[in-house]
């Protein structure tokens, strides 16, 4: 990593790269109901959308987070005191444009998703109870009161997410509502909705279950999910996601004390270890590794939302936030060293960003392939990351 590149350049990345998904793939909902902002899962993207095109209801999750985020940096510009991450209290200071677009958002997702915000899949309505939380949380600081579809999300999804818990498996959420599979891509988000929505007794069970059912201590890490069987057995699935570390992590955070606390410890080192890549370019240290395109666009960019947490939080021993600061960092780097400036048709650049670090851009999207939502959702948090972590 670049040690000289200072929080104003990691601002003007950031900047960049909301630019060029704000403009290269959001619009109003069918192009023109007001109120609404939705966005293409492609660029280039269809002149008139069809209801049946894919939409991917969790990609839009995250593309809240991700306004969330900017909101948060633009006040940090308008207030020198900037914000701090453990309150979220802000300075005081105009609305930034992305909070106006995720409120948008919110409506354009609730209208997209057939005038609801359930679906089969706890883990996407996990995400959204998430994001939906933190717009909350902004709108009262900004505007001194909530937000009617932040609240909805948070009540009505907060209840599906209740009622996926069961003590099947032995606790754990399902993943759908077909209800076969217990896995962290549910259990661990929602832990951490729960943990900062006042059920910790809850959360706490949760974060215990997943350390005693799908955490492997040969790695360190935690392992995707059990299938239950009719006659009540269970199937381990040993697949490790860069994705299933990212909230639980947050969880342990979220929860504290110090048993989390050195579950959490435990976890950066093993990340560090094993989920980590030889960018072939000392500047670039050790970026996290990155999982693909498609769903896999967003694994790494989820993982390093809650390392960057991890290093701000001075409860953690100084050697734990460090390689959770260094890890993003590093990410963070990689990616913009492997972003392709474009010229716009108005005269304004727009970039393209690549799906793993220690790659380029032009290299996994040639000219005339489509460009996904997903790894440029992920390119843009991590360089929000960046820039908060060198304030």
């Amino acid at each position: 990593m670049d040690a000289e590149t200072s929080t104003a350049t990691w601002a003007e990345r950031a900047r960049s790269a909301a630019t060029s998904v704000n403009s290269g793939f959001g619009h109003r909902v069918l192009r023109l109901v007001p109120g609404t902002w939705i966005a293409s899962v492609t660029r280039p993207a269809r002149k008139v959308g069809r209801p049946w095109d894919p939409w991917h209801y969790w990609w839009q999750a995250h593309y809240v987070d991700c306004l969330v985020d900017a909101s948060w940096r633009q006040l940090d510009d308008q207030s020198p005191q900037g914000h701090d991450p453990s309150t979220g209290a802000a300075g005081a200071g105009s609305e930034p444009r992305e909070l106006a677009l995720a409120r948008a958002l919110l409506a354009g997702i609730r209208i997209r998703n057939f005038f609801q915000y359930r679906n089969a899949f706890y883990d996407d309505m996990a995400w959204l109870a998430l994001s939906g939380s933190r717009t909350q949380r902004l709108t009262e600081r900004v505007h001194g009161r909530g937000l009617r579809d932040a609240e909805t999300i948070t009540r009505t999804l907060g209840r599906q997410l209740v009622a996926a818990n069961t003590g099947a498996g032995g606790g754990g959420l399902f993943w759908n509502t077909r209800r076969r599979f217990k896995n962290m891509a549910a259990t661990a988000p929602a832990a951490l909705f729960f943990a900062r929505t006042g059920e910790r007794d809850r959360a706490q069970k949760l974060v215990d279950w997943m350390d005693a059912t799908l955490f492997d201590p040969a790695q360190g890490l935690y392992l995707d999910g059990i299938n239950l069987a009719k006659d009540g057995t269970t199937e381990l699935v040993r697949d490790i996601w860069t994705y299933n570390q990212g909230p639980v992590l947050g969880a342990l955070l979220e929860l504290a004390g110090a048993k989390n606390l050195a579950r959490a410890e435990g976890l950066i080192a093993a990340i560090d270890r094993h989920l980590t890549v030889d960018a072939h370019d000392a500047a670039l240290g050790r970026p996290l590794r990155g999982d693909g395109g498609g769903d896999a666009g967003l694994f790494m960019g989820i993982l390093a939302r809650y390392l960057t947490l991890a290093a701000l939080d001075p409860s953690l021993r100084p050697e734990a936030g460090d390689t959770a600061r260094r890890l993003v960092l590093d990410t963070a780097e990689a990616l913009w060293r492997g972003a392709e400036r474009h010229p716009g048709t108005r005269g304004e650049a727009y970039w393209t960003f690549p799906q793993k670090p220690g790659q380029a851009a032009s290299d996994e999207y040639p000219r005339g392939r489509r460009v996904e939502l997903s790894t440029q959702l992920q390119a843009w948090m991590v360089l929000e990351f960046a820039h908060e972590l060198t304030r």
